[in-house]
């Protein structure tokens, strides 16, 4: 369920703080997303699969403690970022 190199290029493009930026916690925020978007599709025709089960979840989690993160430290970026995103608060 990675993400192509691509649709990556795409998202760090997009979010980027400055030029060579790729570890920004929105960038992160957004690639699990994608990846979160890609496990649950697969596991709506692969319910038994309990590895992607579970990576899902690890993914979740990674997320959550990157939002809550975003929160405490910066809450401009954090509401845009939600805001983009379509998360709840």
């Amino acid at each position: 369920m990675a993400l192509t190199k691509d649709e990556k290029k795409k998202v760090i493009d997009k979010y980027a703080q400055a030029k060579g930026d790729t570890g920004s916690p929105e960038i992160q925020i957004v690639l699990l997303t994608n990846e979160i978007e890609k496990l649950q599709q697969h596991l709506e025709t692969n319910i038994h699969d309990s590895p992607a089960k579970r990576g899902l979840l690890t993914k979740l989690a990674k997320r959550r403690r990157l939002i809550r993160y975003l929160s405490a430290h910066n809450a401009e970026r954090y509401s845009k970022i939600t805001k983009d995103l379509g998360l709840k608060k």
